[in-house]
């Protein structure tokens, strides 16, 4: 192999770019990015950099001792794919071709079509979306968040401890349950109305009242009305996987790989956020939002790729983290299917807890709220997924792992 190219230049590719040369590949290296900044870490982006705490300089996800000796296409996306040849094409004209691909796209947030162009709406995915968010967060004007999801939250807790007027409104039961399920999502949810955040749940926007280019309020079917300064849309992210379209790499939902994020064509691996990876855990594809699996994963990405006979490796349980309203929330496992949930440690009604799910017997998921000494070590006695023969990469239905990442992750994601 004497070219290598990264499509995409956040961690995953970052990553898959500090893997590869740690894995001894010494050809040329391509990173092309469709942002013109370098890679820089999402996770703080609804939190510190948000409230002004750190700056864009901090966010910065290289260090002094990368030597990547990489070549930069940045502030460009790519539009296509010839798996064949192995050829990229860009939106300014470039080509790249290469002997193997890294695909790390990522995602982006998923946004409602009838908001589109009103100048008081955000989503919150990217830099520049952060940097237009930021300056909204005013002391007494209200926040209408909708979508429950770790973004959301993340950005509610943000608003709220400036003084805002924050209303969370979102379609389901409980939030968060998805990923906690029923119980502790419950708990999750009771620390924002706690601090004071009105939860809507189960609810359904019937109408928007916009004025001048701006949303005043959200109109909800049970007569509901919510006024509004700034609307902040969390409902997700889609995984950025439309320029594939006719390649040949398979795709459903996301680019389908196996245990170790090969594609269905030889010499193209996909990491991070667009890469559905086969999870014998759940035996099916997920997509992984979180940060943690951008970092960790790409490394077995590489080493797939630059070793046709490199044997899969166990897959740890997936892991983010959030930070709502001064409380640590971890979690790691697959929570789908329990049977039986301990509260080991501490109390829920003080938002300080350690939590276990168990399926016949065996620990699967932990939860963590303010925990974080007990989390780890309860996270270590989770098992990781053990591999499955290779086989063909075949569509499958796909699950976004602990729903909308923050950025990273969501959530630490």
């Amino acid at each position: 192999m004497q070219t290598l190219a990264i499509v995409g230049a956040s961690l995953a590719g970052l990553s898959a770019a500090r893997a590869a040369r740690a894995q001894g590949f010494t050809g040329r290296l391509v990173i092309i990015g469709d942002e013109e900044h370098r890679p820089y870490d999402r996770p703080p982006l609804s939190k510190d950099f948000l409230l002004g705490s750190i700056t864009a300089e901090d966010l910065s996800l290289e260090t002094e001792t990368d030597d990547l000796d990489a070549e930069w296409l940045l502030g460009t996306r790519a539009v296509s794919l010839d798996a064949d040849s192995k050829t990229v094409s860009l939106a300014n004209g470039q080509v790249v071709q290469a002997d193997g691909i890294v695909i790390a796209t990522g995602a982006r947030a998923r946004q409602l079509p009838a908001l589109a162009g009103l100048s008081n709406v955000f989503s919150l995915r990217t830099l520049a979306d952060a940097q237009s968010l930021a300056p909204e967060l005013v002391p007494g004007s209200k926040m209408a968040v909708i979508g429950a999801g770790f973004v959301g939250a993340e950005v509610a807790s943000s608003a709220a401890s400036r003084g805002m007027d924050v209303t969370l409104v979102d379609t389901k039961p409980v939030p968060f349950a998805a990923q906690l399920g029923m119980e502790m999502g419950s708990v999750v949810g009771g620390l924002h109305t706690a601090k004071g955040v009105r939860l809507i749940s189960s609810a359904v926007i019937e109408d928007f009242y916009a004025g001048e280019g701006n949303v005043t309020g959200l109109r909800l079917a049970d007569g509901t009305f919510v006024a509004a300064d700034v609307v902040v849309v969390g409902i997700g992210a889609e995984p950025n996987v439309e320029w594939l379209a006719g390649s040949g790499v398979q795709v459903d939902g996301g680019v389908l790989c196996d245990a170790m994020g090969r594609t269905n064509v030889p010499g193209i691996v996909a990491v991070g956020d667009c890469a559905a990876w086969f999870d014998a855990a759940v035996d099916r594809h997920r997509r992984v939002e979180h940060w943690t699996g951008a970092l960790e994963r790409a490394a077995l990405a590489v080493q797939g790729l630059l070793d046709d006979d490199a044997p899969a490796q166990p897959l740890k349980p997936p892991y983010f983290w959030s930070d709502q309203h001064g409380v640590k929330i971890q979690f790691a496992g697959h929570s789908a299917g329990y049977d039986r949930l301990d509260v080991e440690a501490g109390d829920a009604a003080e938002h300080s807890l350690l939590a276990v799910y168990y399926r016949d017997d065996v620990p699967v998921a932990v939860l963590g709220m303010n925990q974080p000494r007990l989390f780890t070590k309860w996270r270590r006695s989770l098992v990781p997924s053990a591999p499955k023969p290779a086989a063909a990469v075949v569509p499958s239905v796909l699950t976004p792992a602990g729903g909308p990442a923050l950025a990273g992750a969501a959530a630490g994601l």
